[in-house]
């Protein structure tokens, strides 16, 4: 199989209602999907989800491409690929995980299409839907009341699972109104960085809300951080940003800096490596959920696959596509009885629909091989 053009569709994609972190505030997502074309035509999709700045962490988006056009497409272009080949050719680029991740995964679309063969199977899907939870962020408002409410909406839709993004000055009161409302509904929260070492002992005040876990509270770098706010809490201390590998996974565990991961595709570099981390997870009997970074149907699609995979115990953040979008790029992914259905047409299961497509791109790029005809 070989790969004779990348394009680069930027897409702009408002959200139904502002998403505030510990980081910032999204009104609109700045999408960028690859899409990649081998010799015979046919086509295959990732998305690339960093964000517009770098607040989740280095990548954003306009470096993202930078990155893909300089070094991952000279790479990728005008040769011969498998899904294991071309995920090891890119690793000579450093870092920039969700900028491979976003390659990586729309050659390996190509390759399964071409072999008629979906991604859920590909990589030893178990199930035929996936358990939905929903992330909650902070309310522009900081107003106890209006998360409540929202929180009501998803509870009533059937979502299976709450997180609510938490901060300093944003923790305990939200957290013990949500629990109060809600005494046995599944609830988790997530720092996105926010805490230091420091905040051990008032992190420790959320054991009495009976949380499923506690995401990544300290910088992704602070390893013996992570371990002593895992001493300190009886809460499960989960990690996000901190995975960037199987072997950073495999270091959360043996030093206790973790006892969950979330595992998601465009931080680890792709399917395949998030495929290695579950499996490594598994047989340590370590839990793991697929995060989110509202995607697209695209992204989206990729990741509810990867969620049928049977370490995938707790509920992800794999919405329905209205959580974040009125109109998705694709056909949209609808909750029923709080899941997702598993997608089954060959590769990620979906594409883009065309008039969709076109109204929400703002700028498309071509790279071609030299010998692509198209040129």
């Amino acid at each position: 199989m070989t790969i004779d053009a990348l394009r680069l569709h930027s897409l702009q994609m408002p959200l139904v209602r502002p998403f505030r972190t510990s980081f910032g505030t999204q009104h609109v997502r700045h999408v960028m999907l690859v899409e990649a074309i081998d010799s015979d035509g046919v086509q295959g999709w990732g998305e690339c989800v960093t964000l517009g700045w770098p607040g989740y962490n280095a990548e954003y988006t306009a470096g993202a491409i930078r990155v893909i056009k300089e070094y991952l497409a000279p790479i990728v272009l005008g040769k011969d690929w498998t899904p294991d080949s071309v995920h090891a050719a890119m690793k000579v680029v450093r870092g920039h995980h969700i900028a491979r991740a976003s390659v990586g995964t729309a050659v390996l679309d190509v390759w399964l299409r071409r072999a008629a063969t979906s991604l859920g199977d590909y990589l030893g899907a178990t199930r035929t839907e996936v358990d939905c939870g929903v992330s909650v962020g902070i309310p522009t408002s900081e107003s106890t009341e209006e998360l409540l409410e929202e929180v009501g909406m998803y509870v009533d839709a059937g979502y299976r699972r709450i997180k609510l993004k938490i901060e300093p000055g944003w923790d305990t009161e939200p957290v013990a109104a949500v629990r109060e409302r809600w005494p046995t509904i599944p609830l988790q929260v997530d720092a996105n960085q926010a805490y230091s070492r420091e905040h051990a002992h008032h992190l420790a005040r959320l054991d009495e809300f009976d949380l499923l876990l506690i995401e990544q509270p300290l910088e992704e770098e602070d390893w013996w951080g992570h371990t002593l706010i895992s001493r300190a809490c009886s809460t499960p201390i989960c990690l996000d940003e901190s995975i960037l590998s199987t072997e950073s996974a495999e270091s959360a565990i043996e030093f206790g800096a973790a006892s969950n991961i979330n595992i998601k595709p465009g931080r680890v570099a792709g399917f395949l490596e998030a495929k290695k981390i579950h499996d490594l997870c598994l047989s340590r009997e370590v839990p793991v959920w697929c995060g989110g970074m509202l995607e697209t149907g695209i992204g989206r699609a990729a990741n509810v696959a990867l969620a049928a995979l049977p370490g995938f115990t707790l509920p992800g953040d794999t919405s329905a596509s209205n959580r974040y979008y009125a109109e998705d790029v694709t056909e949209p992914f609808v909750l029923r009885d709080g899941r997702l259905a598993v997608p089954t047409g060959p590769g990620i299961g979906v594409v883009p629909i065309p008039e969709n497509l076109r109204s929400m791109t703002v700028a498309v790029e071509e790279l071609a091989s030299p010998g692509d005809v198209r040129r």
